[in-house]
């Protein structure tokens, strides 16, 4: 079992390290004075091993919103935290679960059964 490594991305590297991953690649926006952007962070952090179980490939990166303003206008994030899903590099959906393992499990697997969604 490979553990996901939760990774923190800028607006320089996002494009170019998403469309180089393979699997699922779940992005979030993160911001100093939110709670829950603290949480779901833990929850990558701490569950990491059960994400891996859940999918062969799953990668977690969050994007400080107040360092990385371009990709906050790009996905039109209006609220933190916020989350999309990647699958092999290519923009599948915003995604909406509640900050529990299981739950985002489940959220990201509904999500990857619907038609991909265009990007913001």
């Amino acid at each position: 079992m490979v553990t996901p490594v939760l990774k923190e991305l800028d607006e320089f590297e996002f494009h170019h390290v998403i469309e180089a991953s393979k699997g699922i690649s779940l992005v979030f926006f993160t911001g100093p004075d939110c709670s829950s952007c603290h949480h779901l962070k833990h929850l990558f952090v701490s569950e990491a091993g059960l994400f891996c179980d859940s999918f062969d490939q799953f990668h977690a990166y969050e994007i400080k919103a107040e360092m990385s303003a371009a990709l906050v206008n790009e996905f039109n994030v209006f609220h933190l935290p916020s989350m999309f899903i990647y699958l092999d590099g290519r923009f599948h959906c915003e995604l909406h679960a509640q900050a529990l393992p299981q739950e985002t499990i489940k959220a990201i697997k509904t999500a990857l059964n619907r038609p991909a969604q265009e990007e913001p």
